[in-house]
């Protein structure tokens, strides 16, 4: 099936690992030309831009440097992500705002940097990647929830304002996914207790009995950037395994 993302600019950021490198590998394989970021200098992109998008002014920097040497962005996706285990009362400040800065602010400063670029080609596909626990709150990640939930009502409103310049706007929402993020040393499972045995019990935990693949997400991703999607916006794609019980 050709997904109509041949020769497309598609910038995606945090894709040196987990589920923004399996978008950045299913869109070459697409035939779009692919902006990878991160803060690793390793990137399979055919642009690759080292980048902490925390940091105010990065975000510019990479849609600025795309903009330069490719032309334009005809796809972004917000994928940069940060989370760790935490007890409510225990959250301080600082680490309420590294949450807002990185899971937040991240896509806020890309969008208002492509937004233009976009409205002046009058086309434009994006995807904010959130969370099941922007739907459902996840009680042992109280500040990553909170963030994703804002990356919801941030989607929308993005659709709304800029469906009549052509541009679409839309959010997933994975569940738990096999990436370092969960798998790896000091991950989320580690955080937990026995690395087995909390992988375990979130998987059971799912509908479909197992944590999501990277790819399983991509592809879903993918679908909402491409002209298979061409009159969907402003909506919010569960792609949790049955994970959140409510159709939405």
């Amino acid at each position: 099936m050709d997904l109509g993302l041949r020769d497309k600019v598609c910038v995606v950021t945090g894709s040196t690992s987990g589920i923004g490198l399996e978008v950045a590998r299913q869109l070459r394989d697409e035939g779009a030309m692919v902006v990878t970021s991160g803060r690793s200098a390793a990137g399979i992109g055919d642009v690759h831009v080292v980048a902490d998008l925390a940091q105010p002014g990065e975000p510019e920097r990479l849609i600025g440097y795309t903009l330069e040497r490719l032309g334009r962005v005809d796809c972004l996706v917000n994928n940069v992500g940060w989370a760790e285990i935490h007890e409510f009362e225990e959250l301080d400040d600082e680490v309420w705002e590294r949450s807002w800065q990185i899971n937040v602010m991240s896509a806020v400063r890309a969008l208002r940097a492509a937004l233009p670029a976009m409205k002046e080609r009058r086309s434009g596909a994006i995807v904010n990647v959130s969370s099941t626990a922007a739907k459902r709150p996840s009680l042992s990640m109280p500040e990553y929830s909170v963030t994703k939930a804002a990356m919801l009502s941030l989607s929308r409103l993005v659709a709304d304002l800029y469906a009549k310049d052509g541009i679409r706007c839309n959010a997933v929402t994975p569940g738990p996914t096999a990436t370092d993020a969960w798998l790896g040393d000091g991950g989320l499972a580690d955080q937990q207790g026995d690395r087995a045995e909390i992988l375990a019990k979130v998987g059971a935990g799912r509908p479909l009995g197992r944590l999501a693949e990277p790819h399983e997400i991509a592809s879903v991703i993918l679908f909402l950037l491409s002209d298979r999607a061409s009159y969907v916006t402003g909506a919010a794609w569960s792609v949790d395994g049955g994970t959140v019980p409510i159709m939405i």
